[in-house]
Parts: C-alpha cells; sequence; structure tokens
C-alpha cells in the first residue's frame, strides 16, 4: 500500500540519530520528503527557513524539549500537523512515555505514538493528517 505523497514535506524532530535515520527512511520510501533536526532549536531553524507540512517531533530531547518545541510550532505555525513520539526519557519507563505524550496532545499534537512506533499505523496518521487542510 502506498502511503506518500511527493508534494508534501515532513520534518522529524529527534535527538537519536538511529531514530532520525530510520523514519527518514521509512517515509523517503513511501514518497514523502524528510528533512530532519536533532532538538527543537535546529528544528524551529529549519521550519522558519522551509515550512513543513507536518511535524513527528520527540519529546525529551536536550536544548529544547517536544513540548517547548510543539507550543512554538503552534504559535508560530498554527496550520501545521504535529505527531508527538515519545520513548519516556533514559529510563524508558512506559508511564513517563503516557504523560508526555498526554502533554504533547494538550499543547497541539494531533496524534501521539510510543516508541517504538508501529510503521503501518504512523503512515496511516500521516496520510489522515495530510489529507485535511
Amino acid at each position: 500500500m502506498a502511503f506518500g505523497n511527493s508534494a508534501h514535506r515532513i520534518l522529524v524532530i529527534d535527538d537519536e540519530r538511529q531514530v532520525r535515520e530510520m523514519l527518514t527512511q521509512t517515509l523517503e520510501r513511501e514518497g514523502y520528503l524528510v528533512e530532519t533536526a536533532e532538538n527543537g532549536e535546529v528544528a524551529m531553524e529549519l521550519l522558519k527557513r522551509n515550512p513543513a507540512d507536518l511535524v513527528i517531533a520527540d519529546m525529551v530531547m536536550p536544548k529544547k524539549e517536544g513540548i517547548i518545541t510543539i507550543t512554538e510550532i503552534r504559535r508560530d505555525f498554527p496550520e501545521l500537523k504535529i505527531i508527538a513520539i515519545s520513548g519516556g526519557g533514559q529510563q524508558g519507563r512506559d508511564g513517563a512515555a503516557s504523560e508526555y505524550l498526554s502533554i504533547a496532545a494538550r499543547c497541539g499534537a494531533l496524534k501521539t505514538f510510543k516508541k517504538p512506533i508501529p510503521k503501518n499505523d504512523l503512515l496511516t496518521a500521516i496520510q489522515e493528517l495530510l489529507k485535511f487542510p
């Protein structure tokens, strides 16, 4: 099943290089244009230069965490679609991931996923979010 649309740009924000690479490969295979950032500070600079259609943002990152990043994206780019992801921080606690994702949803994330992210669920969520203006 083909999910992607080459007209859509996605920004992946995650401090873990392996996660950025895995998401980039998955999304590019589906035809999306992908840009990555290792933290919220870099992400905001990229968005100001070249806005994306959708952002996938990790919650626990150095320099600028996901909640702050999502809040700033919502303020500066109110129409941008946001998906929040979390592994729960250094301890990888499932409860912490749920708490981060719950806060992210209240701050403007339209979909949330715990790591590891089921590929087809993520692709379906992206497709649904990008269908609607």
